[in-house]
Parts: C-alpha cells; sequence; structure tokens
C-alpha cells in the first residue's frame, strides 16, 4: 500500500477509464482524482479468500466502479457491478503461432525428446494444484496397454514446493526413461508451443486452477485434451466433442487409452477444438468484450 501512494505520485492517473490488474496495486484505488471510471480486473479465483485478508481489501475493491472476472463463481458479493471477460490468446503469439514439422522436430531434438511413440504432453506449474505426480501415475497406467511416452514440463521458479515436486518427478523418472521431465525457462514459449504440437494427447489433470490458458493452447493446436474438472478448464473443454474431463488418475487414464485406441476421434476432437478457440478464446474476442464494457462504462448507463 505504502508502494501505491508512491506510485500515484509517478503516474498519471487522469483518464476516462482506469484499469487495474490483481491485488498488488488496487490500493492505488485511494489516490483516484476526481472524474473518470476505475475498473479492477481480477485475473485469479476470488472466491474463497481468507477471511481477514478479505476483511482488509473488500473496502479497497468497493471504491471501484466495478470489477471483472473471468467467471460468474471467481467472484465475491460486492456492492459494485461485476462483469465477466474470459480471457484469451494471442494466435501470433511465440507461443501460438504456426510451427512447420522441421522447426518442431528441431525444438524437440533440443529438447531430448524423441518422437518414436505417441507422446502424451502435461505442460504447467509444478504445483500440487497442477498435479504432475497424478499425471505420471495415470501414464503408468496407460502404458500398460500402449508404448507411449509422457513428457511433463513447466517452470520450476524459486518456489520450495516446486523444487520438491520436480525432485519427485526426477525420481519417478530414474526406473522409466519413458518419463521426460523438462525444467523450462519461463520465456521458453516456442518449446512449448513444439511440444504441444508434438503431442498426441496432451494433459492438464489440475486438482484447483484458476482460468488457465493451457488447454486453449493445445486446443488451438487442433490437441485433444484430458483434463481435471477445475477452474476454468470445464469452461474452456466442451465434454466429449473437444475433449474429457475428469475427476481421478483412472478416469484420465482410461480417456487417454480411448483416444489412442481411436485416432479418428482425436483428430475429430482436435479440429473441433481449434474452431472453438478460433470462435471464443482469441484476441479478437476480448477486444471486443473489453471495448464493449468501456462503452457501457463511458456512457453514462453504468452505476
Amino acid at each position: 500500500m505504502e508502494m501505491n501512494r508512491i506510485n500515484a505520485k509517478k503516474l498519471r492517473l487522469e483518464a476516462d477509464v482506469v484499469m487495474v490488474h490483481d491485488v498488488q496495486p488496487a490500493s492505488i484505488i485511494g489516490s483516484r482524482p476526481n472524474g473518470g471510471k476505475w475498473l479492477w480486473q481480477c485475473h485469479f479465483d476470488g472466491s474463497a479468500p481468507q477471511r481477514r485478508a478479505w476483511s482488509v481489501f473488500r473496502p479497497l475493491l468497493e471504491q471501484y466502479d466495478a470489477a471483472v472476472f473471468a467467471l460468474p463463481r471467481f467472484g465475491r458479493r460486492l456492492s459494485i457491478p461485476q462483469y465477466v471477460i474470459q480471457p484469451s490468446i494471442d494466435p501470433l503469439s511465440e507461443k501460438n503461432r504456426e510451427l512447420p514439422p522441421r522447426e518442431v522436430a528441431r525444438i524437440l531434438q533440443a529438447l531430448a525428446v524423441p518422437q518414436d511413440r505417441p507422446l502424451l504432453v502435461q505442460i504447467g506449474r509444478f504445483t500440487r494444484n497442477a498435479d504432475p505426480l497424478g499425471v505420471v501415475n495415470a501414464y503408468r497406467l496407460v502404458k500398460k496397454h500402449h508404448p507411449v511416452r509422457l513428457v511433463v514440463a513447466g517452470t520450476a521458479g524459486d518456489d520450495p514446493e516446486s523444487f520438491q515436486i520436480v525432485a519427485e518427478l526426477r525420481r519417478a523418472a530414474e526406473h522409466d526413461p519413458d518419463i521426460l521431465v523438462r525444467d523450462l525457462p519461463p520465456d521458453a514459449h516456442l518449446q512449448i508451443n513444439a511440444l504441444q504440437r508434438a503431442a498426441t494427447v496432451v494433459l492438464q489433470k489440475s486438482v484447483h486452477e484458476g482460468f488457465g490458458l493451457g488447454a486453449t493452447e493445445a486446443m488451438w493446436k487442433g490437441r485433444p485434451i484430458v483434463a481435471g474438472f477445475a477452474g476454468g478448464l470445464p469452461h474452456q473443454i466442451v465434454y466429449d466433442v473437444t475433449g474429457y474431463t475428469v475427476h481421478s488418475v483412472e478416469g484420465a487414464a482410461f480417456r487417454v487409452r480411448h483416444l489412442l485406441n481411436n485416432p479418428e476421434v482425436a483428430a475429430r476432437m482436435g479440429a473441433a477444438g481449434r474452431e472453438l478457440v478460433r470462435r471464443q478464446f482469441l484476441v479478437t474476442r476480448h477486444l471486443t468484450d473489453y471495448l464493449a464494457l468501456l462503452i457501457h462504462l463511458t456512457s453514462g448507463s453504468a452505476r
């Protein structure tokens, strides 16, 4: 809060609309000048905050003219209007742009990931919430019936929990050369792109999740998804059309086996997923939503 008071003196806050993102800068509302609309955007699931933290934060939040959440259930009861705008992906970014097969092969070779078998890929944070160890257990059930390889990739950062999970994953991989653990740098966008494009099935077996766009990114590459029933994942995946949401390790293994046994189903789901992303989760739709909200806020009809 002190840093926000310092920053407020350095910023020009006179504007028709000021948008503030997430918790850290939220208290800058205390330096709000007269005029203009102020909007707070939440990028996580705020439905179950710690009570003491919420008692401090809520009075700040209610000084805004409106709040934006990715899903209705991510919000809280507030005295200000709330709007829903789902996040999106940029199809021209390094993480999502088209890659020719030769470039995919080159990147996978640099990552020491062979392409001689069906590839199961999970990309995400090395946290308990993302359940990478559950993915390993699902892979083991699948491997009893199919000669597959698993890649678990992500960024550990400086979180002690992440270091512990990476260590557990590496121990699991010691006795199975087909489990490949890849700790990627934060800017490994091309590597993620290539891994998703090379995957036969992409997993996102989260047990707790915000909205998260990993599933959407994989669907844009035409890949079927098997994901946990958590956060925004059920809102990105159309069940039995673009992929499956599951509640257990056994459920994930069953759905992966189904896709491996039915490649025509996997191909159809991949095509349906890409079309879904084109219609609902690209930046063009996101821009339209923002413009509509800005018009609404500045037209005098809001609040």
